[in-house]
């Protein structure tokens, strides 16, 4: 058991740190690639991209640091769900905001 909490903790860690490092280094490029959306060269807009990717960053590092803590591992665990899960339901949430919102 313990060794498929490292691998699901080194699986979600490694996962967030390359989202990141994509976003942090180029994130017209990563936005456009991905999702298809495209950023304007807006100095406040990269700005706050690049500033919810760090926080990014430090919760995949907090995710990998379990590896290595084993005394706090179900702690990372709850890092890493609240972050995966958060961006589930915050799209969910767009979604259907959103879509009343162009309905109306």
């Amino acid at each position: 058991m313990e060794i498929f909490k490292i691998i699901v903790l080194s699986l979600s860690g490694l996962m967030l740190l390359f989202v990141v490092i994509m976003r942090l280094s180029n994130p017209i490029k990563t936005y456009f690639k991905n999702s298809g959306i495209e950023l304007a060269n807006d100095v406040n807009l990269l700005n706050e991209i690049r500033g919810v990717s760090a926080v990014m960053l430090c919760g995949g590092i907090i995710v990998l640091s379990g590896i290595i803590i084993p005394s706090l591992r179900l702690t990372f665990f709850v890092v890493a769900a609240l972050i995966f899960l958060g961006f589930a339901i915050g799209r969910l949430i767009s979604f259907s905001s959103d879509e009343n919102r162009i309905k109306n």
